[in-house]
């Protein structure tokens, strides 16, 4: 990720705050724009092409603007990014977005790694665990690695808690090599 996706996303999670914007209506639109964008190899071209100048291209995104139904500070953000040339890069910056507007609202996304699958107590005692870890509500996605051997390992972030039984024995073996 760069680092102008980040700076975006949160000045607009500071928008949507500051407007008090409905978060669902937010994402509605983003997710038509989104569609548009991904449905139109003549959109991406149009937008993507230097020789088209940006205020013709911010001309057509109003004019999609009535059409998606998009609020003022959506269709904003959008033509910052046409004017900047970062359009290309609105995948990323939603995807950041949403991040950074969960993090706001204290969830976090946990990506859990098994060694076997879990049943649904099993599962929910581990995400009860998990939250109290991340001091707040967790969202997590579930994967299946025999090659950790047993346990768990659990990433929230750029925070990994290691409990697989793969790990101790790496770890046991710095231990003794040490």
């Amino acid at each position: 990720m760069s680092a102008f996706v980040a700076r975006y996303a949160k000045a607009f999670a500071d928008v949507v705050a500051e407007f008090h914007l409905g978060a669902p209506e937010v994402d509605r639109q983003l997710n038509d724009f989104l569609a548009t964008w991904d449905g139109s190899a003549e959109l991406r071209e149009i937008f993507g092409d230097p020789s088209v100048p940006a205020m013709q291209k911010v001309a057509v995104l109003d004019a999609m603007k009535g059409k998606l139904k998009l609020a003022p500070q959506v269709r904003n953000l959008l033509a910052v990014l046409v004017e900047h040339d970062r359009i290309g890069s609105i995948h990323e910056v939603a995807a950041e977005y949403q991040k950074e507007l969960q993090s706001r609202l204290g969830i976090y996304h946990a990506e859990v790694t098994t060694a076997r699958k879990l049943n649904a107590e099993d599962k929910a005692a581990l995400l009860e665990h998990v939250a109290k870890l991340a001091k707040g509500k967790v969202e997590a996605t579930f994967t299946l690695d025999p090659a950790i051997l047993g346990g768990v390992v659990v990433r929230i972030g750029s925070t990994v808690y290691d409990g697989s039984v793969l790990g101790r024995v790496e770890r046991l073996k710095e231990v003794l090599s040490a």
